[in-house]
């Protein structure tokens, strides 16, 4: 009798902290707070163990409410699941680390946080304004910190036990390579975007000879122009395999050995974003070979303002 196939199983292991995180993650960046808590109560009815979370996004108290309601419920519990949130770019003084960690995790209704990572370099002016911009409308920046410094206080978090690991996201490679090169605790998990038009393979094979974990966000494209699964290649391996293009670029992520994101609010979607399976090697090359597309859709690792809002799907 064959196996099961458990791609959708795979676990990323940590270099500290939580053990391993799930490779397969559900991103929470959905603007509307009641769509949030019935697509994360959906994801965890589904399957997804890994949730993605941020400051950011404006919507931590409805994740908080899903996730409860299935503790609750008791058809999973706290130590099944993997949440990861972000420090935004206003928290980045040291001293507003902690307070920022502390709201986050109240807000998710968590005693810990699995992991918690900063959600671009690029500090802000400290205050509550999220986006603080001058009269020109150009956000302001706080050159009165540097990364260093507020990965110093991240680290602390650590010492607690109330961060299980921390990570950097929205990074390039050099900027890892800073940070793994002064750190005391070493960053667990990078988290960018990467898809088969931004592969990321030099900052994934740096992340694998240091034992962190990527993260992939966007892994789909974000239904942006050019569409990712339309490409030709990707389309033409999911007929061949009776699979959705989808499907067979979630499944290159998780075989070339990251872990990845996907967002929705379409239960039809989050379901098939679950359900993948391993892809022929054969497969696995003629993406790496003949995906001609190169893009990134997100500006973010440029500026630290998200560049994009979720689509639909």
């Amino acid at each position: 009798m064959e196996a099961p196939d458990t791609l959708r199983l795979t676990k990323i292991p940590l270099v500290h902290g939580a053990g391993a995180m799930p490779a397969l993650g559900f991103g929470t960046l959905i603007p509307d707070p009641v769509a949030t808590r019935e697509a994360t109560r959906a994801a965890l009815e589904v399957g997804f163990r890994h949730l993605d979370c941020a400051e950011r996004y404006r919507n931590e108290d409805a994740v908080g409410d899903a996730m409860q309601e299935a503790f609750k419920a008791g058809a999973i519990r706290r130590s099944d699941v993997f949440v990861t949130t972000k420090l935004w770019n206003s928290n980045h003084r040291p001293e507003r680390v902690e307070p920022a960690f502390e709201a986050s995790r109240e807000r998710l209704q968590l005693d810990f946080v699995d992991c918690y990572l900063i959600h671009t370099p690029f500090a802000f002016r400290p205050g509550d304004d999220q986006e603080p911009r001058d009269e020109r409308g150009q956000i302001v920046y706080d050159s009165g910190v540097t990364l260093l410094e507020t990965w110093r206080a991240m680290e602390r978090l650590v010492d607690e036990g109330r961060a299980r690991a921390i990570g950097l996201s929205n990074v390039n490679l050099e900027t890892v390579q800073e940070i793994v090169g002064a750190a005391r605790i070493k960053p667990a998990v990078v988290e960018v975007e990467s898809h088969p038009y931004l592969p990321e393979w030099d900052l994934l094979d740096y992340c694998r000879r240091q034992g962190i974990a990527l993260l992939a966000f966007a892994a789909l494209g974000h239904a942006m122009a050019p569409r990712l699964l339309d490409d030709p290649v990707i389309a033409g391996i999911a007929r061949r395999l009776g699979r959705t293009p989808a499907q067979v670029a979630l499944a290159w992520a998780v075989q070339r050995g990251a872990a990845l994101l996907t967002t929705s609010v379409k239960r039809s979607r989050i379901e098939e974003n679950f359900d993948i399976s391993t892809i022929p090697e054969d497969a696995m090359q003629e993406i790496r070979d003949k995906v001609a597309t190169t893009i990134r859709f997100n500006s973010v690792v440029e500026t630290g303002v998200p560049g994009f809002i979720p689509s639909g799907r």
